[in-house]
């Protein structure tokens, strides 16, 4: 994590804010997720039945997988944040594109890159951040998502 003085925030605008480390999205979990969002679509919880599916087995939800950002996030080593933090909230998103399947069993990681730093009111910085999910062994990302953070100071 980078801890930048407010007169110098623009100048990390456009580089990398590296990457997490890979997580295993499992079964277990996904099962959980459908059960704490009343989503049991076959496609997710029912391995028997999405075996004859195109993907073959089954898949994590988009919205489970757009949900472990924080995580994620937490683990990169080149997280941008003002000096003199107070707290930071979820802004929500500008856009959010699901490219690809999660597979049960696979694992992903975020990789980020800072695109913005607007001061919205004094000692209020929104930051925009595009954020991938890397499917380890896919060419395309399971997700793209731009994430609005609001910082204060």
């Amino acid at each position: 994590m980078k801890i930048v003085d407010a007169a110098s925030l623009q100048d990390y605008v456009g580089r990398s804010m590296g990457q997490s480390e890979w997580f295993q999205i499992d079964q277990e979990r996904i099962n959980a997720f459908a059960d704490s969002t009343l989503d049991h679509q076959f496609i997710h919880v029912d391995p028997e039945q999405a075996k004859h599916t195109p993907f073959g087995g089954t898949i994590a939800h988009g919205f489970l997988t757009l949900s472990l950002l924080p995580h994620l996030q937490s683990q990169m080593s080149e997280l941008v944040i003002p000096a003199g933090l107070k707290m930071g909230m979820n802004y929500g998103f500008d856009k959010i594109r699901f490219l690809a399947p999660v597979k049960t069993g696979a694992r992903v990681r975020a990789v980020a890159t800072l695109k913005a730093v607007t001061e919205k009111n004094p000692g209020q910085y929104l930051f925009t951040a595009e954020y991938a999910v890397e499917i380890e062994g896919e060419s395309k990302p399971a997700l793209i998502a731009d994430w609005l953070v609001m910082y204060f100071v």
